[in-house]
């Protein structure tokens, strides 16, 4: 489908500036979008692909959502920043309906979801000294290997990545990793160090390949952090938001409609972290919550941002969540997940080029048989975009799959065709002897 867009320069001239003055910290797919409505982006010659990675799950309502845009444009024309300076008029209504939508007591806005982590650090530290009577200084958080929580320096001071750490230094101590998805690391980390404050964890790590843990990791993880008075942290800024087929991922399976709390299978964290999808892409929000117990530790002048709560940012995010709820978000990407995987299970028996499919609701990867060398996963993402389906490697020979979560059945069995011609035509033709 190709229709020319107006008023905008060519995908060779965009790419061609950003490669002249933009500092080379991305290395992107070679696609130039310059328009984005629901599951679909166009380039500037009129090209429509499928977006399968959504903006790291920030666009889990679909690309320029109407309901959210309104918002935003009604609220532009209003108030859009005051600082916390003052109050505002949105703010407080804010705050009550993401407290009561996640079952928390208190909210601390702010804007980024690198933001939310060093935010989440901080409280827990300060709730560690203040509550559990860590001496001063010595409070420490555990995370686990090949986490992914932002590239401040604070954060990446816990990154095993060496592309995010090397040539960094020196870094922010008080810091103690372990292995992904497991609890006896954990306990016995606990059990040593009674300075510990929390443990941050992602409940599925997605830059690191989508890694998805044992059932039962996030419910044992925080048991043992609440037998050794060790705050649980959950950091659900791209697992968050219905991205994996619950309103949660620490609601696990579960297969309720709405309020994932009410259920036995959820976990509730003492600190949540979100982004992304708070605003449904259409601006920097991020939140962290906590009950009355823990959130009371921060006072004035301890903690802010002067477009933290800023009434632009709040009416945005009630829109976005108004959405996953009334859309049924969680259940479509739930049960479109499910069929996701089966399909592409079956790929993986036809194709020598899939080591794994893994996922959760849609979030999906596969692993591809390639090393970082051979670059058979970056090729095949060339392929999938000539074919009309945007996704990128992480990690060399991890291909994330993340389509909007409001993508139809009809959509995704499309998709799931251009996927499957895509892997099959471009097995063919590398396994073909040269000449």
């Amino acid at each position: 489908m190709q229709s020319k867009l107006n008023h905008s320069i060519s995908s060779q001239k965009a790419i061609h500036l950003e490669k002249k003055y933009g500092a080379r910290n991305y290395a992107p797919l070679e696609v130039v979008i310059a328009k984005g409505e629901g599951v679909f982006v166009w380039d500037p010659e009129g090209n429509r692909y499928y977006d399968f990675l959504s903006a790291y799950s920030a666009v889990n309502q679909g690309h320029c959502n109407p309901r959210i845009v309104q918002a935003l444009k009604d609220q532009a024309e209003t108030l859009t920043l005051t600082s916390r300076a003052f109050y505002n008029n949105v703010l407080g209504e804010y705050e009550e309906y993401i407290t009561k939508y996640f079952g928390f007591d208190r909210v601390l806005p702010m804007n980024t979801g690198a933001e939310g982590v060093e935010t989440a650090i901080k409280l827990a530290r300060k709730w560690g000294y203040e509550k559990k009577g860590i001496p001063s200084g010595e409070a420490k958080i555990v995370v686990c290997e090949n986490n992914f929580h932002g590239r401040t320096i604070s954060i990446i001071s816990f990154s095993s990545d060496p592309d995010a750490t090397g040539n960094f230094g020196p870094f922010t101590p008080g810091f103690t990793t372990i292995p992904y998805n497991d609890c006896e690391a954990l306990e016995q980390t606990l059990q040593e160090d009674p300075h510990i404050a929390g443990f941050l964890v992602e409940p599925i790590q997605g830059e690191a390949g989508v890694n998805v843990p044992d059932d039962d990791f996030v419910s044992r993880a925080a048991e043992i952090c609440h037998n050794h008075n060790v705050l649980f942290i959950a950091d659900e800024i791209q697992t968050g938001i219905a991205r994996t087929g619950s309103l949660l991922s620490v609601c696990g399976n579960c297969k309720c409609e709405y309020h994932c709390q009410r259920q036995n299978s959820y976990t509730k964290p003492d600190i949540l972290i979100l982004g992304k999808a708070l605003s449904g892409g259409v601006y920097p929000v991020s939140a962290v919550l906590a009950d009355e117990d823990i959130m009371e530790v921060i006072r004035p002048g301890q903690h802010g941002s002067t477009f933290g709560g800023n009434p632009l940012a709040c009416r945005v995010a009630i829109a976005a969540l108004e959405e996953v709820r009334e859309n049924n978000l969680a259940q479509n990407a739930r049960q479109l997940g499910e069929l996701f995987r089966e399909e592409m299970l079956k790929l993986e028996k036809q194709s020598g080029l899939i080591k794994e499919v893994r996922g959760r609701g849609l979030l999906n990867a596969i692993e591809v048989n390639d090393t970082d060398e051979t670059e058979i996963a970056w090729n095949l993402c060339v392929s999938l975009k000539e074919n009309g389906l945007l996704a990128k490697p992480t990690h060399g020979n991890i291909i994330r799959l993340a389509p909007p979560l409001l993508i139809s059945e009809e959509q995704l069995r499309d998709c799931i065709d251009i996927i499957n011609q895509t892997f099959l035509a471009f097995e063919k033709i590398t396994s073909m002897p040269d000449g």
